[in-house]
């Protein structure tokens, strides 16, 4: 029989790859949560490769090794890249990594985001200082300092000291609680599917730039390769209209034949792109995570990185707010997460904003200097290592 009233520090809403990470590591510390969920992850089909990937960077890893999830992704399927290739389709700039070049074994991996979930989600059900309520959605919440309180769909009502939103980009949590929020729509969807290209994908993250947006191959299997292609909602629609094989052509052609013909293998799906942030990552009792607070144009998979920096961040506040006896949901202690969060995400998030903008822009002169600067970039080591360090999240 389902208890009317619930109680736990830290409550968690959405357990996607976010707050199911989050939901561990803060279980793992000794908090006691409740983690409220509308509804299970898809289930992992033992030959289907899913169309949503990330790329996931060594500091995420080492954040999936800490929550003891990292070796059960491993078994069901982790790709790593060792090279990346980046090109600009309307000249001749180009940049290349290497993993040698850091003496690094990889780069990262591409993995599917519902391996990550179900990975964590092995645990958080075994977890015994999470209560997981699902399905359930929360109608209500009031907001405090020292308690707050939430109704849930069902008619349980929990208390907390803390709540966490990790529901999305269209978080209600972030609606209930009054936080605004910037978006900008792009003038892009993203197309998403899966291909077996002629020659493999060597282990290399691939990606070519064109007017339209940015077109990705990313290797997530022994010869597949996970396509992102990001162009006008018009271009889009019509690509999604084509059958398999006209599909594998566009692609083959899109792409300069670099990987040889291009296969379709799987479905296809597509998404609008847009650059939002929250004007506040926190409020009194509450903090965004993921989604929630920020999202940013997939050309570098880089959005679920930063949620699980959002994580490492969150974390490490309330155990100097519990070690201090400190209200975990106090504003001047949520205060130090959303300063430390902002200062990681912000750089990126304008990067990604500007990049994807540098290289839709088709002026003459600007189209030179953006080759001309990949072109210099690749010839500087220095400079290269640095966009690893970066890239892989190592950076200071």
């Amino acid at each position: 029989m389902k208890s009317d009233h619930l109680q736990a520090d830290i409550v968690i809403v959405g357990a996607g790859m976010v707050g199911a990470l989050a939901a561990v590591l803060l279980a793992d510390a000794g908090f006691k949560l409740i983690v409220i969920e509308k509804q299970l992850p898809e289930k992992i089909g033992p030959d289907s490769i899913s169309m949503r990937v990330s790329a996931i960077t060594r500091a995420s890893q080492v954040l999936l090794q800490k929550a003891q999830v990292w070796e059960a992704i491993r078994q069901m399927r982790a790709t790593p890249y060792t090279h990346m290739s980046v090109w600009d389709g309307s000249g001749s700039g180009h940049i290349d990594f290497d993993a040698a070049d850091m003496n690094q074994p990889d780069l990262g991996h591409i993995i599917e985001n519902n391996i990550i979930q179900a990975a964590l989600w092995q645990r958080l059900q075994s977890h015994a200082q999470i209560q997981l309520c699902c399905p359930a959605e929360v109608d209500t919440l009031q907001l405090a300092e020292q308690a707050s309180r939430l109704q849930l769909s069902d008619g349980r009502s929990i208390q907390c000291e803390l709540l966490l939103a990790a529901d999305g980009a269209q978080s209600k949590i972030r609606e209930l609680a009054a936080v605004n929020c910037s978006s900008q729509p792009y003038d892009q969807h993203a197309l998403v599917t899966t291909v077996q290209p002629q020659q493999g994908h060597a282990h290399t993250a691939w990606q070519k730039f064109m007017p339209g947006g940015p077109l990705a191959f990313l290797p997530i299997a022994e010869d597949q390769c996970s396509i992102v292609w990001s162009n006008s909602p018009q271009q889009v629609e019509q690509l999604l209209q084509l059958d398999d094989a006209a599909l594998g052509q566009s692609l083959t052609e899109a792409f300069d034949a670099r990987l040889g013909k291009v296969q379709v293998c799987g479905p296809r799906a597509a998404f609008p792109l847009r650059l939002q942030q929250a004007d506040h990552y926190i409020a009194a009792g509450l903090a965004l995570l993921g989604d929630a607070a920020h999202v940013i144009h997939p050309l570098a998979g880089q959005g679920v990185n930063l949620g699980f920096s959002d994580v490492a961040l969150l974390l490490d506040c309330v155990q100097q707010s519990r070690a201090a006896k400190r209200p975990l949901g106090a504003w001047v202690e949520l205060r130090r997460y959303e300063r430390a969060a902002r200062a990681h995400n912000q750089p990126v998030i304008v990067a990604m904003d500007a990049i994807k903008k540098l290289f839709s822009n088709q002026q003459p002169l600007l189209k030179r200097l953006r080759n001309s600067g990949l072109n210099l970039a690749d010839k500087s080591a220095f400079v290269k290592h640095q966009l690893i360090k970066q890239a892989m999240g190592l950076s200071a």
